[in-house]
Formats: structure tokens, C-alpha cells, sequence
């Protein structure tokens, strides 16, 4: 196919349809609209529904629907819009049912504004909705990883029966990159014999719910979605290091920070300052191993974010007092900028 030029918001709509996603579920609302306008004309080409629903809430609902039949399924939103699916995203785990939800993230908190923001990086981590649970969440840096990691995505949900996030900020929605779509990786998955597509008279029925009434029973129930939380967080891991070998301080940043960040670090290389980066890819499971293995050797780390610090308390877990982490970052909508990071640099380092 080559490469082509396209926007963000449609490099995840093309990259789930070629991961054979064929049923979309959503509702308009800045930045991501066009990944809901793409996937509007998009799916009938390939013999898929796109629905657009009349709220949130609804959408998420319709995904819950679809899932329990066993398809590939995706909605998608943004900040407020992401909000008011938590409800159904809770239902989805407890229910266990594979779906792709996409949360290109706007400044905040209530409407905020339409620009980028990592603002919603709590609600995606720590479970969002009600219960005790998880959902792995996959953060691209660029329009060509969004291609891998939307697959990535889709085979996660059905290999462990869970909803997956991919979260971007505003900036990746809007931007323009050349993309190429290669093959898809081919993984072996898990028959869906648990899909209510219909006995045919072949058996009971099935039935899907996350309701239950026995305390203990739902206890139990609790016990088994936390060991499969267990087995993600082992086996699903997913980040990038850059330039830590020889590092006295790393850096620490996802996404699209995470490419303004390595310009800071490699201006700072040139002054002489031995800079790294600890990129991570899966923001749940948060990859605590890279973390563990120069913790001991820095001076410090320093988190860089578009939030007031909410990742900032996971680094703090992973590097346990072993070193100094220390923070910045902008809110509500402003991008900080190399030549700040540089700066921040330059002031915990103690000076060029």
C-alpha cells in the first residue's frame, strides 16, 4: 500500500478496521470527531455498522451488546464523552467481553477546552468506574505506532476477555504523519464459545451479565478478574527506553511528551548533561522493571506531563525511594515546550 498521509483520528479509525473491526458505536465531541466521521464512511465499505448514538452513554451500552456476540467493537470519545462511559466500561469487565475504547484526551476538568491534555491518566489507570478492576491501557507516541498498537489492542481484548483503552492526547487526534499499514500479526486466540449468537437448539442458553446477587459467589468472581489482572501485568508490558545506559538522570514521559522530551534530552546530551528516557507504552500495566534496574544508579527522575502529576505517583511506587523523582507540567491544554523541559533539566541537574 505504501505510505500515505493521514490524520491521527483516522489512523485509529483504518488501522481497528484493518484489525477487522467492523462495528462502531459513538458520539461526536472535539477532539476526535474525525475518527467518528472516518469510520462513518468507512465501515459500509467493508460491510460493517456504524452507528452514532444518541449520548455516551448509550454508545458504550451498544458496544456491551455487540461485544457479548463475540465481534471486534470499538467506540471512541474524549474527556467528558469518556466520562460519562464508565459506568458500561465497568459492566464490560465485570461481564468480561472485549472491546477497544479510544480517549483522545482535552484539557479539563467539566468542559474544559479542546486542546491536548494527559489529564485523564487517573480515570484510565486506576479502574475509572465503579468496582474493583483494571483495563489495559496503550498510550502511541506517534500515527505509526497508533497502527501497531490499535492491533495490539483488539488482540489483547480478545485474548483475555477485557476491554483495552488506547489513549492519545488532542495533539495525536489532530496531527498529520505518513503511516504505512502493514500485514497484520497473525496471534491464536481463544474460540468465543461464549458468545450469544444462538443455541440453535443445541444446548442452553447463554448469558451474559456481571450481575451477582450472592456475595460470596461475587467474591469469588472478584478473585478470578484479579488473577487475570495478574497474568496482564506479567505478560502485557510494553515501553521504551532511550539513551539510560550511561543516564545520570532520566526522564520519564508518554505520548506525544514523550517526543518533545527526547528533543530536550538530546539538546541536553549536547551540553553535556547524560540524559535518558523511560517511555511507557502501557500506562496499565505501568512497566515498573526499567524503573527498577537504574533506580539504584541516578541521581533522579524527572516526570514530564501534560496533568498536574498524576503519573508522577506511579514513577514514585516504581522507584521506591531510591531516588529523587522530581516533576513538570502544564495544564489545561498547554504543551510544554523542549526548550522548558530543557530548562528543568538544566535546574535538577544542578546547573550546566
Amino acid at each position: 500500500m505504501g505510505k500515505v498521509l493521514m490524520k491521527g483520528n483516522e489512523v485509529i479509525a483504518e488501522a481497528a478496521v484493518q484489525a477487522g473491526c467492523k462495528y462502531f458505536f459513538g458520539y461526536p465531541i472535539t477532539p476526535q470527531s474525525e475518527l467518528v466521521a472516518y469510520m462513518a464512511r468507512r465501515l459500509p465499505e467493508v460491510g460493517g455498522l456504524f452507528l452514532q448514538a444518541e449520548s455516551e452513554i448509550a454508545a458504550i451500552n451498544m458496544v456491551y451488546g455487540a461485544a457479548s456476540t463475540g465481534v471486534r467493537v470499538m467506540t471512541s470519545s474524549s474527556s467528558p464523552g469518556f466520562s460519562l462511559k464508565q459506568e458500561g466500561i465497568s459492566y464490560l469487565v465485570g461481564s468480561e467481553l472485549p472491546a477497544v475504547i479510544v480517549n483522545i484526551v482535552r484539557g479539563g476538568p467539566g468542559l474544559g477546552n479542546i486542546q491536548p491534555a494527559q489529564s485523564d491518566y487517573f480515570q484510565v489507570t486506576k479502574g475509572g468506574g465503579h468496582g474493583d478492576y483494571n483495563i489495559p491501557v496503550l498510550a502511541p507516541a506517534s500515527l505509526q505506532e497508533i497502527v501497531e498498537l490499535t492491533q495490539d489492542a483488539f488482540n489483547i481484548a480478545d485474548k483475555y476477555l477485557t476491554p483495552v483503552i488506547i489513549m492519545g492526547d488532542g495533539m495525536l487526534g489532530q496531527m498529520m504523519e505518513p503511516v504505512e499499514f502493514g500485514v497484520q500479526k497473525v496471534q491464536e486466540l481463544p474460540e468465543k464459545d461464549w458468545a450469544t449468537t444462538g443455541t440453535r437448539g443445541d444446548g442452553p442458553p447463554k448469558t451474559i451479565t456481571s450481575l451477582e446477587l450472592n456475595a460470596e459467589s461475587l467474591e469469588n468472581r472478584n478473585h478470578s478478574l484479579q488473577r487475570k489482572f495478574s497474568v496482564i501485568k506479567e505478560l502485557e508490558v510494553r515501553y521504551e527506553t532511550y539513551k539510560t545506559e550511561d543516564a545520570d538522570f532520566i526522564m520519564v514521559a508518554y505520548g506525544t511528551v514523550a517526543r518533545i522530551t527526547m528533543n530536550a534530552i538530546n539538546k541536553a546530551r549536547k551540553d553535556g548533561i547524560k540524559v535518558g528516557l523511560i517511555r511507557p507504552i502501557s500506562l496499565w500495566p505501568f512497566p515498573d522493571k526499567p524503573f527498577i534496574e537504574t533506580r539504584d544508579r541516578v541521581k533522579g527522575f524527572i516526570s514530564v506531563e501534560m496533568s498536574a502529576g498524576q503519573m508522577v505517583e506511579d514513577v514514585k511506587l516504581a522507584v521506591s525511594g531510591h531516588a529523587p523523582v522530581d516533576f513538570y507540567g502544564r495544564t489545561g491544554g498547554v504543551v510544554p515546550t523542549q526548550e522548558e523541559i530543557y530548562e528543568k533539566i538544566i535546574m535538577v541537574a544542578g546547573g550546566i
